[in-house]
């Protein structure tokens, strides 16, 4: 169904235009009229049509006028003009405002049903456009709180590569460096700092959680996590790396509105403690700094620069180059890391030379904590007993940057180089034991038990460092010690399948020709040029045993 309004201070010419849409339409058009402009602006207003068909000449107000006047509150309908002159002014106005076509009268039948036909396609193609657009956007409401949960839980549980946010960021059209946390908890009642009843309160933030979140996100530029416990994480973007007084109080006196709000509309008692401001790879900290707000005050709100919570740094000290500095080291990262160990020091290089000694022994000490942390590295005491003299021996600042760029690159390579050795441990220890146990019925499960490791993760990690998953690795030893033993006449064919891991003598003769190119017997007859090398038979490994 199509709304076509019909605008001419002539009867005869609105009743020969409603004459030719109903022939040649029938009922596929709704059709309303006006004589005057004034009418028709009002008509328009609470007939909402598809198609306006307009004289320029009408009593009171024009049909320019009434077009643009329409067009304020209808930005989608299309205007067909006719007009008795062929006026070059109003020709231009009306292409101005974006009408289809303008017609001299008398009209030409044909040209009027060929123009009505366009418009209908246009505002079909308009239609089905805005039924895809809400497709989309009904698809988005159930994909985006997904994406912004996952970009949360990776930020505060530090599981991320550098391009995993950045993806996050381009979905959800984040275009700030900078955030901050705020932390919602709930709960029956308060008690000093603390919310009683946390499983209890959960439940029903996780039952009124979408409105809850709609109301988040009206509020604030942010993405909102899901129900952990009886919390729930918020990533708030701002657009510097500082948040100045009248910003932070209209942010919290926000924050007590949604408080009021969500207890009267929802019967849910909660309150929110708001961290700092910092890049978003340090979510982390501004969370744990959401958390202490709440438990050094009992008030609904809580600010962490309101109260003695982290550390707050003089204007030009490089914050920034440090979070990255130690977010690299924690990765393993040993070039990422020198380059902002190095940006660091070029901004304390002119400083006192006892600063920038205390300044590189405490980077260079945290950042082997770091390493003992994720590399999975022995502690030991005495190991750095010659770090104060090291750096107490020069008084040059290009010898101390050296002595801290050297340190900070063997802390990353420590992490890189312990998992790596870990990883290779483990993948000698599994192929020691299927080398060990491939005549018995051994199973993934079996070998990543025997390297206390999990089966889903010893997959991947074999495959990663051997080029092959577990069965091709298994079928080869098989394959490579059934080809020794039957060049041993003393063995029968079954004894030989035993001895390999078959207990079926076909599926192992099967298998020996998929991966060798020859049967069992014929390797046994002709020996190694019955082969013409080693898996080249068929498609090596033996993927469904």
């Amino acid at each position: 169904m199509y709304k076509i309004m019909l605008a001419d201070d002539e009867g005869i010419v609105i009743d020969s235009l409603r004459f030719i849409i109903e022939k040649e339409f029938g009922n596929e058009c709704e059709i309303a009229t006006a004589k005057t402009g004034r009418s028709v602006i009002e008509l328009a207003e609470s007939f909402r049509p598809d198609i306006a068909v307009m004289d320029i000449q009408m009593p009171g107000i024009n049909g320019i006028e009434a077009m643009r006047e329409i067009r304020k509150t209808n930005s989608s309908i299309i205007f067909i003009v006719m007009s008795a002159y062929d006026k070059f002014d109003y020709a231009q106005e009306a292409i101005k405002l974006g009408v289809l076509d303008y017609v001299t009268k008398p009209m030409n039948r044909e040209k009027m049903v060929a123009l009505l036909h366009m418009a209908m396609d246009q505002v079909s193609d308009e239609r089905r456009k805005r039924s895809e657009n809400l497709i989309i956007k009904e698809k988005l409401e159930t994909v985006v709180p997904i994406l912004e949960s996952g970009l949360i839980y990776n930020l505060l549980f530090k599981e991320y590569f550098e391009e995993d946010i950045e993806s996050y960021k381009s979905l959800l059209d984040i275009k700030s460096d900078y955030a901050f946390m705020m932390v919602i908890v709930c709960g029956d009642e308060q008690e000093g700092s603390h919310m009683t009843n946390a499983a209890g309160s959960s439940v029903r933030m996780l039952r009124n959680y979408r409105d809850i979140r709609d109301i988040l996100k009206d509020t604030f530029e942010c993405a909102v996590g899901t129900v952990m416990s009886n919390k729930i994480a918020v990533l708030v973007s701002h657009g510097n790396i500082k948040m100045d007084y009248n910003d932070r109080a209209s942010l919290i006196e926000r924050c007590r509105e949604i408080v009021h709000i969500i207890r009267r509309k929802f019967g849910i008692r909660l309150r929110i403690g708001i961290g700092g401001v910092s890049s978003i790879i340090a979510m982390s900290e501004s969370y744990n700094q959401a958390i202490k707000a709440l438990l050094f005050t009992t008030g609904s709100v809580a600010h962490a620069d309101d109260l003695p919570i982290g550390c707050d740094y003089t204007d030009d000290y490089p914050v920034e180059t440090e979070e990255r500095l130690f977010e690299e080291i924690r990765r393993g990262n040993r070039e990422g890391a020198v380059r902002e160990a190095d940006r660091f020091f070029e901004w304390m290089k002119d400083s006192d030379i006892n600063n920038i000694r205390l300044k590189i022994i405490e980077f260079v000490l945290f950042a082997e904590k770091l390493a003992y942390e994720n590399g999975g590295m022995t502690y030991r005491f005495e190991s750095r007993q010659d770090y104060l003299p090291e750096v107490l021996a020069t008084d040059m600042a290009e010898k101390l940057r050296e002595w801290f760029l050297h340190k900070i690159g063997d802390a990353c390579a420590n992490i890189e180089n312990k998992r790596a050795e870990r990883t290779m441990s483990v993948v000698d220890m599994a192929k020691d034991y299927i080398r060990g146990n491939y005549s018995r019925n051994i199973s993934l499960e079996d070998v990543s038990r025997a390297v206390d490791i999990s089966p889903y993760y010893f997959s991947r990690l074999f495959k990663e460092e051997t080029g092959e998953n577990f069965i091709e690795y298994l079928t080869g030893i098989r394959m490579e010690h059934a080809r020794e033993l039957l060049l041993n006449p003393g063995y029968s064919m079954k004894e030989i399948c035993s001895m390999v891991g078959y207990q079926d003598p076909n599926y192992f003769s099967r298998s020996f020709k998929k991966n060798v190119g020859v049967t069992p017997t014929e390797y046994r007859d002709n020996g190694p040029a019955a082969a013409s090398s080693f898996g080249d038979g068929g498609e090596k490994g033996e993927t469904e045993f």
